[in-house]
């Protein structure tokens, strides 16, 4: 079975970047980081955050999202489905809604501008957590742990 990905566009904040990646660590999901990064994308930034958990997840590192899209479509032509579920606040469906597949990407925006158009429009699939009429948006690693627990959950990997 694909494990899930949790693909970062652009992230801005390294701490949030080895919070998500040290989550993947524990859950068993593989990583992406589609670039450029808001910070230097080296394990050595991501250390504080995500400590040693960082020996124990697959990190792929794109250097743009033309790059992402490129691996995305290799892995199609080898018969490997890698739908792509975004994350957003402009998002009309709730992620409770959603039928997560194996070999997902959840993919998140950067934490101080989401997604450009282009890359909204790309997604398979779009997705947003509920929210009080108030609030604005959650944290970028609060709001991955939440759709990816409960895409796991779905998937009964746990």
């Amino acid at each position: 079975m694909t494990p899930l990905t949790l693909a970062l566009y652009q992230p801005d904040i390294p701490q949030n970047a080895g919070t998500m990646l040290r989550m993947c660590a524990c859950l068993g999901m593989e990583a992406a980081i589609i670039g450029p990064a808001g910070f230097p994308a080296t394990d050595a930034a991501f250390r504080r955050a995500g400590m040693d958990y960082l020996d124990h997840v697959v990190i792929r590192r794109h250097a743009s999202f033309d790059a992402f899209q490129s691996w995305r479509g290799a892995a199609a032509l080898e018969g490997e489905r890698r739908r792509l579920v975004l994350l957003s606040t402009r998002a009309e469906t709730s992620y409770l809604r959603c039928n997560f597949e194996s070999g997902d990407i959840l993919l998140v925006g950067r934490e101080s501008a989401g997604v450009p158009d282009e890359v909204f429009a790309a997604a398979d699939l779009s997705v947003k957590i509920p929210m009080q009429p108030h609030a604005r948006s959650l944290n970028v690693a609060a709001s991955a742990a939440m759709v990816a627990g409960e895409a796991l959950r779905q998937l009964a990997r746990f």
